[in-house]
């Protein structure tokens, strides 16, 4: 079992000068999830090599079991900050792919033509495609066979218009994330803010926000098996 996690290369927050990048317990999570599940899981984003970690995500108070054990294994270390860039990865051999969130993908993977190929190869060859609180911003531009949004019709989550409230972020971001979903046809719903919430649909794997970062990658693994 081969997984993909694709991570964001892009660490500004806006104009506020402030950083940004991937979430910790969003990518701590689920690679353990997987790995502990026997997957051989590969590391890729936008630009290859480290990618940004949001400074908050770091935090005395966001730490959890997943990104304490992050912190005590050089292995994981060592790949994370060696992906591969998009254009280097052979998707051919993976059976699945997860994007991890941070606020960084609205930026870049939400754009990336690359990511976009990809989404649209694993899809369409019936593998599952997962993304978590950001992370389904992936999907602003990913079309279906029928050139119809990808997630028109499809049940979805992912980061809430009251969530990015409550971080203080509405007006900094390019767009939100709810209402893009929603925009694009997407049957979008959510649980209680910052509570474990995802969205099975098919292949179409989603969570809320941190919390559902397990959650979502034990359901990939579901629709894998």
């Amino acid at each position: 079992m081969k997984i993909l996690m694709i991570l964001t290369s892009h660490d500004e927050l806006g104009d506020t000068g402030n950083k940004t990048g991937f979430w910790l317990e969003e990518f701590a999570a689920p690679y353990y999830v997987f790995v502990d599940a026997g997957a051989d899981v590969t590391l890729a984003s936008p630009k290859g090599g480290q990618p940004p970690l949001d400074p908050k995500s770091d935090a005395d108070d966001a730490q959890t079991a997943a990104t304490r054990r992050f912190k005590t294994d050089p292995i994981a270390q060592e790949a994370l900050a060696n992906t591969k860039t998009l254009d280097e990865v052979d998707t051919e051999g993976f059976d699945a792919l997860f994007y991890p969130g941070g606020h960084g993908p609205l930026w870049d993977l939400a754009e990336d033509q690359r990511s976009i190929a990809i989404i649209h190869g694993f899809y369409r060859a019936n593998k599952p495609v997962g993304a978590v609180c950001h992370a389904p911003a992936v999907f602003r531009h990913t079309l279906d066979e029928s050139g119809e949004p990808l997630v028109k019709g499809r049940r979805v989550t992912g980061f809430s218009n009251s969530e990015e409230a409550g971080v203080e972020l509405t007006d900094v971001v390019p767009f939100l994330l709810e209402d893009m979903l929603k925009e694009r046809g997407a049957e979008y719903s959510k649980g209680d803010d910052w509570q474990s919430y995802i969205c099975t649909d098919g292949l179409l794997i989603t969570g809320q926000n941190p919390a559902s970062s397990e959650a979502a990658a034990r359901a990939l693994l579901g629709a894998l098996a």
